[in-house]
């Protein structure tokens, strides 16, 4: 696995992104949360699932929740 390119290049992007969409749809709506664990999944997938990578995404997807509700 290329972690430099997963870390400074895909978890960028990614983040990039969820801004994109939270911005386009709002952090509460369906279509965002679509959006997220349909994407996450999608990167998990290109890196076989690898267990580092779904504990990122886990981790990602977390913080979105806690700023969606305010914590």
């Amino acid at each position: 696995m290329d972690y430099k390119k997963f870390y400074t290049e895909e978890i960028v992007d990614w983040i990039n992104q969820s801004n994109q969409m939270a911005i386009k749809y709002g952090l509460q709506s369906n279509d965002f949360w679509i959006w997220v664990m349909q994407s996450a999944g999608e990167l998990s997938d290109k890196y076989q699932n690898a267990p580092l990578v779904q504990k990122q995404m886990i981790m990602l997807i977390n913080y979105l929740e806690d700023v969606s509700v305010g914590r």
